[in-house]
């Protein structure tokens, strides 16, 4: 923290974590050390890049006040995360009962005889922070090293775990294959099973059409028989 007669600044510098094409937000508490009140303004060297909320405010006694810092989204970012941007603070002793609309810039103006408390705050832009290094299981502190892969392809030494990894991800493309070859001769074989059995229902139907006919035609062959048999008979008697 930062302590001068007038304001007091929590932190005393900006810090944004840092992420490209994202808007990103830092802020200050400003603690009003006097029993007056105090008018503040917000200044930036670059007033594009940011923006300031509120940038201009009144704290009355031993009151504090938040200020909000929104950094644009940036598209690059600078070379080792250095930026050069800087911030004022200006605060003044203003009359009691004083809100915000009486602030004018005349209120901030040295040359005009005012006394005017200012304070310098640089900008640090932070790397965010890297997600930990995933971990196999079972290792432990002190272990032996890790396999590694030799230039003809082999896996030399260290956790065997390790080497059983590599081999499963080099042969998982070839049991997909054979996976899918398996699925598609399965098919294959399902639909000509269902051809033949629906062309055995065909013959089926067929032949048994065909024996009903034969049948119908043995009945009657037979009934004609038997008629000629009793005229035969008849004529017979008659002679006797």
């Amino acid at each position: 923290m930062s302590t001068a007669e007038l304001l007091s600044i929590d932190p005393h510098e900006l810090k944004f974590v840092f992420e490209l094409k994202k808007q990103i937000s830092s802020s200050l508490q400003l603690s009003n050390n006097t029993d007056n009140h105090v008018a503040f303004k917000v200044k930036t060297t670059n007033p594009k890049k940011y923006c300031v909320r509120p940038n201009t405010g009144i704290i009355l006694p031993r009151s504090t006040c938040d200020v909000m810092v929104t950094m644009q989204a940036q598209k690059e970012a600078p070379p080792d995360l250095v930026c050069k941007d800087k911030f004022l603070l200006q605060s003044v002793k203003t009359h009691d009962g004083a809100t915000t609309k009486d602030i004018s810039a005349e209120m901030f103006n040295k040359e005009l005889g005012h006394v005017v408390e200012e304070s310098k705050l640089r900008v640090v832009y932070v790397a965010p922070p890297q997600p930990p290094s995933p971990v196999a299981e079972g290792s432990e502190e002190g272990s032996s090293p890790r396999g590694s892969v030799s230039e003809n392809g082999n896996v030399n030494g260290g956790d065997s775990t390790v080497a059983r990894a590599f081999t499963e991800r080099h042969e998982a493309p070839e049991k997909s294959a054979e996976v899918k070859a398996l699925i598609s001769r399965l098919t294959e074989e399902k639909n000509n099973a269902i051809q033949q059995n629906n062309k055995l229902h065909q013959e089926l139907d067929l032949l048994r059409r065909e024996g009903n006919k034969k049948r119908g035609g043995v009945s009657m062959i037979f009934v004609i028989l038997i008629g000629l048999l009793g005229i035969i008979m008849g004529y017979l008697l008659k002679k006797t």
